[in-house]
């Protein structure tokens, strides 16, 4: 793909994106309310992915760890 046709293609999702939602029937207000909301929606979604993959990764390798760092002791843990 060339960089001269990189703008006519994002304009062309855009107004895919337009059709889909049918947002090319609103009014400039309702537009910049709908959008306004959608990207709120999306930094929200974005952001809680970032924190709760964050954590879950760290716990499991955490825990991948410890299952791997001292075998007899775990051995010993789950007999118990």
């Amino acid at each position: 793909m060339d960089v001269k046709s990189t703008p006519r293609y994002l304009y062309w999702l855009f107004c895919q994106f337009e059709l889909i939602t049918c947002s090319y029937l609103m009014e400039p207000w309702e537009k910049v309310l709908f959008y306004s909301f959608n990207l709120a929606v999306l930094g929200l979604l974005l952001y809680t992915t970032y924190v709760c993959v964050a954590a879950h990764a760290s716990s499991a390798l955490q825990l991948l760890c410890s299952f791997l760092g001292n075998p007899r002791a775990n051995a010993l843990a789950v007999v118990k």
